[in-house]
């Protein structure tokens, strides 16, 4: 079980500010699970809409950052990193539930665990959590697609 930190996240995930939303991973084992950190701060880019008077967290964007922490793992397990010849596609969300609002200071920790992969279709379980409460959980499907030359 290894971790990252914010330089090796980057060769992994093709993904950039404001939309980055992992900010290390604690642990991984390929072909299994990882455990991935996002520190929300009050910087965000969505606060100031989502909502002005009582700040929340997108649901979409926490899920988002399961899928995240899941294309690193996916990546990961398969030995690659993201190139600018293929995508990682967020292809399903099923049996996605709220629990709890996630807000500046909280650091969601997101578990997800590689439940199936098969013809290209990666399914994984993924849970948020801030401290010990569960923010959100929800069944994952992803796919990695060549990008057109």
């Amino acid at each position: 079980m290894n971790g990252m930190d914010i330089n090796e996240i980057l060769r992994y995930l093709p993904h950039r500010y404001p939309f980055l939303l992992i900010d290390r991973v604690l642990a991984y084992e390929a072909g299994k699970s990882i455990e991935a950190l996002k520190n929300v701060t009050i910087n965000e880019p969505f606060f100031p809409g989502h909502f002005p008077h009582h700040p929340v967290m997108p649901g979409v964007l926490i899920v988002e950052a399961m899928a995240q922490a899941a294309a690193i793992l996916s990546f990961v397990t398969m030995g690659a990193k993201a190139d600018d010849k293929s995508i990682y596609y967020f292809v399903g969300i099923d049996n996605a539930r709220f629990k709890r609002p996630v807000t500046p200071g909280d650091a969601l920790r997101l578990n997800v665990a590689l439940t199936r992969h098969t013809r290209g279709i990666w399914k994984f379980a993924a849970v948020a959590r801030v401290d010990d409460a569960v923010a959100a959980e929800a069944e994952l499907m992803c796919t990695v697609r060549d990008l057109p030359a």
